[in-house]
């Protein structure tokens, strides 16, 4: 399918595009779009409109947000996928396989909570990056917490394995909170994530715009201390870097079974 078919026939809503940013994707300049709607309600989100009122949005139309990217060429070689939650749609791989033929590299953030859409999209060959977020240790009543909603923790645990077991980059994310991220909970976060060539990203929470007003009241770490978790972070992703998963922390040594749905 050319970029110019016509593309009514997928639903993936964007709500937003930031043309340049040096800050979305390490070493690349990149225009990153925004698709509404997500399955996680996460107190401390600071997307939250296109969480919880995305229809409230205007939605670019494909050919307005081609005709933005083909402007910005050479200068932006890569699209950053974000949202909301990406995975949310069916027919994502549609959508990113049209910016795929503009000559963009493609990275996809992602709560990993649909992971057969994941596979489908590292089977496809068609993204370059990945960012998951892995809201806080693998624990399903602490991801629940977490993510204001009960979930599947088996649904996380097969994303991690898909990004493990596969070639592509990728990272995992951690927006951090005092009051659900003290520092024992961070180092556990990273000792279970680190190896096979993952890297691991801390991200320190802003009160400024959350989706729980509650959330808006809680204290952030201080700079001071958040530089040190980074650094201790680091160094256990460092010292992990290329150690496999299961030889390193008990983990799955058998391939995955059928992915969770």
């Amino acid at each position: 399918m050319s970029a110019d078919t016509n593309k009514k026939n997928f639903c993936p809503p964007i709500k937003g595009l930031i043309e340049t940013s040096f800050l979305d994707w390490d070493g690349h300049m990149c225009a990153t779009l925004f698709l509404g709607g997500c399955n996680f309600r996460c107190p401390f989100c600071h997307n939250y409109e296109l969480v919880l009122d995305p229809n409230s949005l205007s939605t670019w139309p494909i050919d307005a947000v081609l005709s933005q990217l083909r402007r910005l060429r050479p200068w932006v070689e890569a699209l950053c996928i974000s949202g909301g939650e990406p995975t949310c749609y069916e027919d994502l791989a549609q959508l990113i396989t049209i910016f795929k033929q503009e000559g963009l590299n493609i990275k996809l953030d992602t709560n990993g909570y649909r992971p057969w859409i994941l596979e489908k999209l590292l089977n496809q060959c068609i993204i370059d990056y990945v960012a998951m977020d892995v809201k806080t240790i693998i624990d399903a009543e602490a991801y629940s917490i977490c993510t204001g909603r009960e979930i599947d923790i088996k649904r996380i645990e097969a994303s991690i394995d898909l990004l493990k077991k596969s070639n592509i980059e990728h990272e995992f994310r951690l927006t951090a909170l005092p009051r659900l991220h003290p520092p024992n909970i961070i180092m556990e976060w990273a000792k279970t994530l680190s190896g096979d060539n993952s890297k691991l990203r801390l991200q320190r929470f802003s009160p400024s715009r959350t989706l729980d007003p509650q959330f808006g009241h809680e204290i952030p770490y201080e700079e001071t201390e958040f530089d040190k978790l980074v650094a201790q972070v680091k160094e256990i992703e460092q010292h992990n870097l290329q150690l496999p998963t299961a030889a390193n922390k008990g983990m799955r040594e058998n391939p995955l079974p059928t992915i969770p749905r």
